[in-house]
């Protein structure tokens, strides 16, 4: 999954406009209307929990109108998180005790949602009674994923060629499982194969709950711009919620995301290992119109929790993830290519998290706290 994004544009917070309470998937309420996007790779329980409980590693609230009691959800503004992507194919042949390691998730992650990637109805519908037995709140379909090796098995945008087939699974799976049933999906294979409008319109007459779509093609992969006025096409055409996806890095972005579409939620991913507070910061802004800016020492207690709960799962792949992050968690931090020189090599935990500590305990003078209120303009 491409870092970076091409251009990116900024936008002005729009006047009046805030990213919605809540919003009512199925029988499960997502509050506030923000969710983590599957990201193969980055996603995991770990992770996950992570982003849900943002707020201890956020910057203390130096203002007497702190909106940390107007924050729901565990104080991290994240209303849903989603698993990575989920073979149902390979979910539906291993052993019972194999499906916990790739199923596993906690207490706290609820309401969450596992995302199953495939091309047969029949074994996408087992794979979601599955997901359904083992406590999940939602069960979520890739057609998304534009990587090779998934497209050539008719996985992931692969399937957007076929909307008959579409229809098959869709059926096969909403039969299967009681839980909410949703999709994610991209504008179509190409631009010369725009089919989200269709898409939709499917995905509600076939009884799923709601729908996201990534305004990007296929071929477009994560370059160039995400199309947002086709969200507001969809959302025109369907009457269950349109949850939009695409170049949302910051607060000012989701706002203006629900002031272009009127979509009923936003979904942000690559913008979240950059950003971890991202979900916060527009829980913040939500409350008071303004959000805090992280200061050096919140992305040294993030850093560090991150890698403290990756160490904690005594998992012999922990040093691998650290250093994959590290380049996600520098970003906007001085002299972060020295810090990601030393992480890269290190090569246990505890020479990661001592590389990370004498970083950040370098003599530099700590800036004052900063929020931007509605008009862009950091104030101390």
């Amino acid at each position: 999954m491409k870092k970076h994004w091409d251009n990116p544009i900024e936008h002005a917070m729009p006047s009046g406009t805030r990213v919605p309470a809540s919003v009512r998937i199925g029988n499960v309420t997502v509050a506030p209307a923000t969710v983590l996007a599957p990201m193969a790779g980055v996603t995991d329980t770990v992770f996950r929990r992570f982003i849900r409980n943002a707020s201890v590693f956020s910057a203390e609230a130096g203002h007497p109108d702190s909106v940390d009691q107007a924050i729901t959800n565990q104080q991290s503004g994240c209303g849903l998180i989603m698993t990575e992507f989920t073979s149902a194919d390979g979910l539906s042949r291993m052993r019972e005790s194999k499906r916990k390691r790739y199923l596993t998730f906690y207490d706290d992650e609820h309401p969450i949602a596992a995302q199953l990637f495939g091309s047969n109805p029949a074994t996408l519908a087992e794979a979601a009674r599955i997901v359904e037995e083992t406590g999940f709140d939602m069960v979520d379909l890739n057609l998304g994923c534009p990587a090779k090796r998934v497209v050539s098995c008719n996985g992931g945008s692969g399937l957007l060629r076929d909307l008959p087939l579409i229809a098959e699974i869709f059926k096969a799976v909403r039969a299967a499982v009681t839980i909410p049933f949703t999709v994610k999906f991209r504008l179509g294979w190409n631009d010369n194969h725009i089919i989200c409008v269709p898409l939709a319109k499917l995905a509600e007459d076939c009884g799923l709950n709601a729908v996201s779509l990534h305004a990007r093609t296929r071929e477009q992969g994560y370059t160039g711009q995400a199309r947002w006025h086709h969200i507001a096409e969809v959302k025109d055409a369907v009457k269950i919620p349109v949850i939009g996806n695409g170049d949302v890095r910051t607060p000012e972005d989701a706002c203006a995301l629900v002031a272009k579409t009127g979509c009923d939620a936003v979904m942000i991913g690559r913008a979240a290992p950059a950003n971890p507070w991202i979900f916060r910061q527009i829980a913040q802004y939500t409350a008071s119109g303004r959000y805090d800016l992280p200061t050096e020492q919140d992305r040294y207690r993030m850093i560090r929790t991150y890698f403290e709960m990756l160490i904690a799962e005594s998992n012999p792949e922990a040093p691998g993830k650290m250093k994959q992050f590290a380049s996600w968690f520098t970003h906007g931090v001085p002299g972060g290519a020295a810090l990601r020189k030393s992480i890269y090599e290190s090569r246990t935990g505890t020479a990661i998290l001592e590389a990370v500590d004498r970083f950040f305990s370098r003599d530099v003078e700590a800036p004052a706290p900063q929020t931007v209120d509605c008009n862009l303009q950091p104030v101390t």
